[in-house]
């Protein structure tokens, strides 16, 4: 059988589709899985050894370029070459009306959340098969579960693994452990004060750790500075792509990061991760993962560095005794 998932974005988003993934590869060995997504998040979607292909959208651009030829041939190209395809069922993991048009190109039938279950009650229109789903439910557990309605199986939720391996790569001439920290984040309101970072970071060299901080655009770049000027022990990767980043993160003892992708990336990948969350609810899309913890701001309060270290030191020593297993 062959089945093409739809998940365009965001980071998050496609992260949390990786256990549903996992399970269908467990309960239905018969499937393949190609994938449609976002041209920026295709190298995240390409860390799962078992997506053979990946169709990249660019509805994020198109929508800015309406009126281009470029644009209309690039999103004829994609109907073209997924109905080529001749795929058994399209899976709509985002329930959303432009992942709903997206998977009508394929021009197979589509599975995806019923109308009280979806984001966007309208992209149902273009489902042939809905299924219930509560919207209560963290996001990586309703897409697991609707995996396992469109393809006939019950997930075991007492597991949850991502299949995913980092990219090759690594951090030259670095030795001993070492801490990224994810600074960066999309809203103002999610970004944790530079002087808390700062003082992490100070934190984690009287702990012996190597801190990393990267950036990707001037703003996220002005706080790495500001965070290596402070502490000079920081190693300060120069805005790279997502695949080296991916690299050096995979490999690291310790992450700590703000709301945003590359957070859940850590926890896929296994990795002792703190999130710190201070303006959004981590209940329904948190990073989940054996190792993976978040710290909310209460209302009017801060995250303190100390609780921080102390949630880092609680993760790293609960790594450490954990039997040696093989996740594949």
């Amino acid at each position: 059988m062959k089945v093409l998932i739809v998940k365009t974005s965001s980071m998050g988003d496609v992260i949390h589709t990786f256990p549903a993934v996992e399970d269908a590869l467990r309960n239905r060995p018969d499937i393949t899985f190609d994938w449609c997504v976002e041209e920026a998040f295709a190298g995240i979607v390409a860390l799962h050894p078992a997506i053979k292909t990946i169709h990249k959208v660019a509805i994020r651009r198109w929508r800015k370029q309406l009126f281009s030829r470029g644009a209309w041939r690039e999103m004829a190209g994609l109907r073209k070459t997924l109905r080529a395809e001749r795929y058994d069922l399209v899976i709509d993991a985002q329930g959303l009306l432009k992942s709903a048009l997206v998977a009508f190109q394929a021009g197979a039938p589509i599975a995806g959340f019923d109308r009280a279950s979806a984001r966007e009650p309208s992209a149902t229109l273009f489902y042939q098969r809905r299924y219930a789903v509560p919207r209560d439910l963290h996001a990586i557990e309703r897409t697991r579960r609707l995996f396992g309605l469109a393809l006939g199986y019950q997930p075991d939720l007492s597991v949850l693994q991502s299949g995913i391996v980092p990219p090759a790569g690594s951090l030259a001439g670095i030795d001993g452990k070492t801490a990224f920290l994810l600074h960066g984040t999309s809203r103002e309101d999610k970004k944790w004060p530079v002087e808390n970072w700062i003082e992490t970071a100070r934190l984690l060299v009287a702990r012996h750790f190597t801190p990393v901080v990267t950036w990707s655009n001037e703003a996220e770049r002005t706080v790495a500075e500001a965070i290596v000027g402070a502490v000079p022990q920081t190693v300060l990767v120069a805005k790279s792509p997502l695949s080296e980043i991916a690299a050096i993160l995979g490999r690291s003892a310790l992450v700590i990061g703000a709301d945003t992708g590359l957070t859940h990336l850590a926890s896929a990948f296994g990795l002792p991760t703190v999130a710190i969350f201070l303006a959004t609810e981590p209940g329904l899309t948190g990073p989940r993962g054996q190792y993976a913890s978040t710290l909310l701001a209460p209302a009017g309060g801060r995250v303190a560095p100390a609780a921080v270290i102390t949630e880092a030191e609680r993760l790293l020593a609960l790594r450490s005794e954990a039997p040696a297993v093989i996740v594949r």
